[in-house]
């Protein structure tokens, strides 16, 4: 091996295996620690900004270098041991190595610095809207790859980093922990009947993950079992045997994804025993989750959001008829109807609106419709006919057929509930002043993934030229 320090003004031309000292800079979106050396971009696994440490090179991709940290020399503020045994492995984490309070800094800082960046935006931003002491065991929903190996042992978890091997668990301390006690006896009973699995399909038909679904509030429980078959002998028993073991188990389903892609659930589900969806008890709401719904996985931070979105346009005394694009099932339309304002909620997933409409005639909600449809089209005709608008798209963003038809028809009151600030910052100089129709109110960062990097924002704007 090769030890280098960087002291030298000359650069250098970095070589597998070279060992050199760093100082952490920043993070990359994978939660990764990224450093300089001799003009180079090193990405470091578990480097924290601040850090001083010695690294090792590895391989060389395109203009960065992956580097293994061998010896932290002076470790940042905030660094901890991980509570979970499996955090430096698990691809599920990346941050439980961070200290609660530093990993909200961090997120706070990472947002500001994209927002300026990107969006040349320099409006205040709000402390980070935390869990409230519930940094673990807050994911109401888990989806954990299963394999058997050549050995007949069936190995369940998520992927190590970068890689598609296992990390073998019987716990899960992000999970809730009324669904992390379901853990270990699921797994010792797929692997006792002995059904084939692989996330992948490369040995052939089986199983190929188990989801674990509950409600925050009602603490009910549905067992999914993801496979690219019906052919699993004793199935049904199987699933009669957990509905009988667990009191809070309200149902077991059989999802099919027989396709060999990257996608996690299919189309088709069935029921095995019990239910086909549990009841969530949501801002006062009750909705009703199946196997495939969409919801967020941290509840009581989704009703911060809600409740923040519900008391800001009511406050708006202009504002008496809201569209929520890309509405989902209803989270954020069926309390802000509610809360007395007329709602329409655009949709392109079919099966979420037919679920939106069941919770509306769930709740005896009169005064919201929904759509399902390309929510451009369906925006753009309506606009005009309403002075509030909410946003929660995808990762990517709003398409500019999209920004486009809100340019043109600009609502009096706008809030945007984003999940990558890359995009929502994108988006914000095309709304915002001094070019857009817009003025930013309230900026806020949401955790929704405590030990990970992903941190979501609500902006809250009014329409400059209102009267």
């Amino acid at each position: 091996m090769t030890r280098s320090v960087d002291t030298s003004s000359d650069r250098q031309q970095p070589k597998p295996g070279q060992i050199v000292e760093v100082t952490g800079l920043d993070l990359d979106r994978q939660g990764h620690g990224l450093a300089r050396w001799q003009g180079w971009v090193l990405v470091i696994p578990d480097l924290l900004p601040g850090e001083q440490a010695e690294v090792q090179l590895q391989q060389r991709r395109r203009s960065q270098w992956l580097g293994r940290l061998l010896k932290t020399l002076k470790p940042a503020s905030g660094r901890q041991h991980p509570p979970c045994i499996l955090a430096a492995d698990c691809g599920g984490c990346s941050l439980q190595h961070l200290q609660d309070s530093q990993q909200s800094l961090l997120k706070q800082q990472q947002l500001q610095q994209t927002l300026t960046r990107i969006g040349e935006i320099n409006h205040p931003i709000e402390p980070l809207l935390s869990a409230k002491g519930r940094s673990f065991g807050y994911r109401n929903r888990g989806l954990i790859p299963l394999r058997r190996g050549q050995d007949g042992k069936l190995r369940m978890g998520y992927y190590k980093r970068g890689s598609h091997r296992i990390v073998n668990l019987n716990r899960c301390p992000v999970l809730d922990p009324r669904l992390e006690q379901c853990l270990q006896p699921i797994k010792q009973d797929l692997q006792e009947r002995d059904w084939p699995a692989d996330p992948d399909l490369q040995s052939g038909d089986g199983l190929r993950h188990l989801g674990l679904r509950i409600g925050h509030a009602s603490g009910e429980i549905l067992i999914t079992l993801i496979s690219s078959t019906a052919s699993l002998p004793g199935l049904h028993q199987q699933a009669r045997t957990w509905l009988e073991r667990w009191d809070q188990v309200r149902g077991v389903t059989l999802n099919l994804q027989p396709k060999r892609n990257n996608l996690i659930l299919g189309t088709q589900t069935s029921l095995l025993a019990g239910e086909a969806a549990i009841t969530e008890n949501f801002c006062g709401l009750t909705l009703r989750l199946a196997t495939t719904t969409f919801f967020q996985i941290n509840t009581p931070q989704a009703e911060q959001v809600v409740e923040i979105l519900c008391e800001w346009f009511s406050r708006q005394g202009s504002t008496k008829a809201v569209i929520d694009a890309y509405c989902g099932i209803g989270t954020i339309a069926l309390p802000l109807a509610a809360a007395g304002l007329k709602v329409l909620g655009l949709e392109l997933n079919e099966a979420s609106v037919e679920q939106a409409r069941n919770n509306a005639r769930l709740n005896g909600l009169r005064d919201v419709q929904f759509r399902s449809g390309d929510v451009v089209d369906h925006l753009a005709a309506s606009l005009p006919k309403y002075d509030g608008l909410v946003v929660d798209p995808p990762r990517k963003g709003l398409n500019d057929a999209v920004v486009e038809a809100i340019l043109n028809h600009p609502p009096r009151s706008m809030a945007y509930l984003s999940c990558d600030p890359a995009t929502l910052a994108r988006d914000l100089k095309k709304l915002t002043t001094p070019d857009g129709p817009y003025r930013i109110e309230l900026v806020q960062p949401v955790d929704f993934f405590p030990q990970t990097t992903h941190v979501e924002c609500l902006v809250l704007m009014t329409r400059c030229s209102c009267d």
